[in-house]
């Protein structure tokens, strides 16, 4: 058997968060992310950044929604997204903080010793997103 891996990296990533249009809204807004597809009667929103998609669906019923919790829930823990400098990162993260809903986990600092950095809050919908930059990469 050949010992290359079967898969190429991710299609794409789905969530489901508390309100798609919020989320969404975040995403491009905030972030400067495109809208690729949409779907009104799932409802669902697909957008990009030109190098990760994300599939953000809306739950299905807000008033009976669990919130995550990293530590209890199986599934994603966050969702860490590369920056292309420390400038980026810090740019990402004034924006990001003052956006209407985002809760701030902490601000830029180094990752263990360094030199990576990384920030990490959760965006309007609920999901954990960090930011890093890898001087390295």
């Amino acid at each position: 058997m050949d010992d290359k891996p079967l898969t190429q990296g991710i299609d794409h990533l789905g969530l489901t968060v508390r309100d798609l249009n919020v989320t969404r809204d975040f995403f491009m807004r905030c972030l400067g992310w495109t809208l690729v597809g949409e779907r009104p009667d799932y409802p669902a929103a697909f957008i990009s950044d030109g190098h990760t998609v994300l599939t953000l669906w809306q739950v299905t019923n807000p008033n009976k929604l669990i919130e995550f919790d990293r530590k209890t829930n199986i599934g994603l823990h966050h969702l860490a997204l590369r920056v292309r400098s420390e400038d980026a990162l810090n740019e990402i993260f004034a924006r990001a903080a003052g956006w209407p809903g985002v809760v701030v986990e902490f601000a830029p600092e180094s990752l263990g010793k360094g030199p990576k950095r990384h920030a990490m809050l959760y965006e309007p919908g609920g999901i954990r997103v960090e930011f890093g930059f890898d001087p390295r990469k």
